[in-house]
């Protein structure tokens, strides 16, 4: 399981919600598509985009199901199961099993926390007890827990992570984390969770990036790999600084904050764009209205996406 291998450009895919909080599921199709047809080298569902802690298992379930529909093979299916505790993502892990997710994504436990005696414990368990390979999920923002690049490693090294998404903005640990795989013969995938510096972690050796930007604009960053893999540096930076003028889908808005903004902002421009039937956004987060709109509006169509 370990040996699970996977480079590129793997966005974390938002889901859409109809106005009454149902899956709608045409957007859902049309999403994934267009990612898929613009290169994308797999796609990462129930990740912090895809509002894995807002749903319930059914939803969780669904949105599993019809992912796995939609995709049909054609790229490779990355599941989170990010959950409060170890018994609680073992389950979901065994229900995205069945569905036929190729690979899992957990985070260290939360709520509960826990010392890295019993965080390594964990990952063991999921390993010991998941029949697939398993993408530890670096965000300490959210669980509240940074995860050390030696432990990262070491567990990479036995065989326990088939890889790693780093979100955790500790570019130092990282950059760390890569050159110690390196010496380990490479047995993980190590993709960055950054949108705006991806062209540093590619010149730095990740082997893939997890953009939720491009759920937006997925063609720039699939010709920003494309380029890096050439070592074309020039058109990775061109395309880093073309993407970074279309994230401030961000930062135009006001009042707004946390997933309201971040979320908020990828669901308004998706409804914008015409590929969203809705920019609804889960219990209780509200969808942005007026002014945050016109603001991303602006910034589609200074960036031709509109």
């Amino acid at each position: 399981m370990a040996d699970f291998k996977i480079r590129g450009v793997v966005p974390p895919v938002v889901v859409p919600d109809t106005p009454d909080h149902e899956l709608d599921v045409p957007s859902f199709e049309r999403l994934i598509n267009r990612m898929i047809d613009a290169g994308v080298d797999g796609l990462f569902f129930l990740g912090s985009s895809g509002e894995v802690v807002f749903s319930t298992d059914l939803r969780r379930r669904q949105v599993i199901a019809e992912a796995i529909r939609i995709v049909d093979h054609r790229v490779p299916v990355l599941v989170g199961i990010i959950d409060t505790e170890t018994d609680r993502m073992v389950e979901q892990g065994k229900v995205a099993q069945e569905l036929g997710a190729d690979a899992l994504v957990a985070t260290c436990p939360f709520y509960a926390l826990q010392g890295m005696a019993e965080v390594e414990e964990h990952f063991r368990i999921l390993h010991e007890e998941l029949d697939l390979p398993i993408f530890a999920y670096d965000i300490p923002v959210c669980v509240h827990t940074k995860l050390p690049w030696k432990l990262l490693a070491k567990l990479g090294a036995e065989g326990v992570l088939a890889g790693v998404k780093d979100s955790s903005g500790d570019d130092v640990g990282f950059r760390y984390l890569v050159q110690e795989n390196e010496k380990l013969g490479h047995p993980m995938s190590l993709l960055t969770g950054h949108e705006v510096v991806v062209d540093g972690a590619y010149l730095g050796g990740a082997d893939g990036s997890v953009p939720g930007l491009a759920n937006v604009e997925p063609y720039g960053y699939v010709r920003m790999w494309k380029a890096a893999c050439a070592g074309d540096w020039a058109t990775v930076k061109a395309e880093q600084d073309r993407l970074n003028e279309i994230s401030h889908i961000w930062d135009v808005t006001s009042g707004v904050q946390g997933y309201a903004g971040g979320v908020g902002a990828f669901k308004t421009a998706l409804n914008l764009m015409g590929i969203f039937d809705s920019p609804t956004m889960p219990r209780p987060v509200k969808a942005m209205t007026g002014q945050n709109v016109e603001a991303i509006r602006k910034v589609l169509l200074d960036n031709g996406l509109l």
